[in-house]
């Protein structure tokens, strides 16, 4: 019988007891089944706590504008699956998804000689080599690829990437990656390799990521060590703007479309990481690129009746205070709400804490279509209960969370909706339908 995607979609989420099992022999035996190669010329590997998809769109935005044939993974997905896997800028159709899937599915199920199991693979790995299964058939000069948690023991780790990139190492997902950044580092670096740049976007990285580079003789960029940004000084009658530069070398560059001032952050990185893989790449070109590059829910704004809906995916405390740089850079003229729904790991309180004082009133909301890791909002607001949103109004599902705040809300004021990929999309899907 033949599968459509949403059918392959709900198979491969069935098929594996547990929907995180970090490692990498699994998705090797099966890479090797179907006679995997690299899936491009060149490799960007980028992982982070925070900033990683802005910082693959700013290096593919650059990449196509220098006439580049790029491919870009990136997870999760906020309104659907293809968003996932893009060659040229273009998400992968249905069809294409399907016929990568047949193939994985068939290598999995193989009894070699040499090897006589069928392996079980998680979501996240059937999804990794999906991507790459495409990327190599697409014949890309660059793919970019996002870590999906941690670094060292992540499906997207298969690929020796030419350019590895950290973009900052916080608290999250500790159950997995260790209970502080020491730890969390050490994951991350993983996806570096002997030899080969390693870019740092944190001005302070934990000495288990620059021991580790040391050890295995990856050359190390750093900014603000080895590169630099700034905002430009703002002229009463030019166009704002920032510069980049490193020794012997400046750019001036256009504003970003991505609004947060952390976003600035970002591109420089995204530039170092191009400038490692010493290709040639014209000044107009990385302007072009930097103008260009969007990403769904980084600070996503929308307007209605007079009041101004932004939507973000930030969901840690790290996250959460950048929010709130913006928030200070950037006043509305009225009040300021929260629409905030999490998933049940994550640090709530740290998150309400960082954005309690620019936040007028609060609106909880639960995330059952989160499935496992989602919390419903009366264990949301019991984890918040000694916080500034405790007093917040409370909603079964983010839609009427919003709703909500859209009443109360008058012209001038905003609303921030935000907490995670999943709070997102359904604000996302409900705006698109209004």
């Amino acid at each position: 019988m033949t599968r459509t995607l949403a059918d392959w979609l709900d198979y491969i989420e069935r098929i594996h007891p547990k929907s995180i099992d970090m490692g990498l022999e699994r998705i090797r035996a099966v890479a090797q089944r179907l006679g995997l190669k690299r899936p491009a010329k060149k490799v960007i590997t980028v992982a982070g706590t925070n900033g990683k998809g802005s910082t693959v769109a700013f290096i593919e935005a650059i990449a196509r504008a220098a006439g580049w044939k790029v491919g870009a993974y990136t997870s999760p997905h906020l309104l659907t699956y293809n968003e996932r896997v893009r060659i040229d800028g273009v998400d992968v159709a249905d069809a294409d998804f399907i016929a990568a899937f047949e193939a994985i599915e068939a290598a999995r199920l193989l009894r070699q000689a040499q090897d006589d199991r069928i392996i079980p693979l998680t979501y996240f790995e059937y999804g990794t080599l999906a991507a790459l299964w495409l990327f190599e058939r697409a014949r890309l000069d660059l793919v970019v690829l996002e870590v999906g948690l941690g670094g060292r023991l992540d499906a997207t780790n298969l690929v020796d990437a030419d350019v590895a990139v950290i973009t900052t190492v916080d608290l999250d997902h500790q159950d997995y990656l260790g209970e502080d950044r020491e730890a969390i580092g050490a994951e991350k670096v993983g996806i570096a390799r002997m030899g080969k740049p390693l870019v740092l976007g944190d001005d302070d990285p934990p000495s288990s990521v620059l021991r580790h580079a040391y050890e295995i003789g990856a050359s190390t960029w750093r900014i603000s060590n080895d590169f630099f940004f700034e905002p430009a000084p703002v002229g009463r009658l030019a166009a704002p703007t920032w510069h980049w530069r490193e020794v012997g070398y400046s750019l001036v560059l256009p504003l970003p479309q991505l609004a947060a001032p952390v976003q600035l952050r970002n591109a420089a990185v995204a530039i170092a990481a191009l400038r490692a893989l010493r290709k040639p790449l014209p000044k107009p070109v990385i302007a072009e690129g930097i103008a260009r590059a969007h990403v769904a829910g980084r600070l996503q704004r929308f307007e209605r009746d007079g009041v101004e809906i932004v939507v973000d995916v930030g969901h840690n405390p790290q996250a959460a205070r950048e929010l709130a740089a913006w928030l200070k850079a950037a006043p509305a003229s009225g009040r300021t709400q929260a629409v905030f729904a999490a998933l049940g790991d994550k640090d709530v309180a740290g998150v309400v804490a960082a954005l309690a004082p620019l936040i007028a009133a609060w609106h909880l909301a639960g995330l059952a279509e989160a499935g496992p890791r989602g919390t419903a909002v009366e264990a949301l607001a019991q984890r918040l209960a000694d916080t500034a949103a405790a007093a917040g109004t409370r909603h079964a599902d983010v839609a009427t969370a919003l709703a909500a705040a859209r009443v109360e809300a008058q012209a001038g004021d905003r609303i921030l909706v935000f907490g995670s990929f999943h709070t997102a999309a359904a604000a996302l899907a409900g705006l698109a339908a209004d």
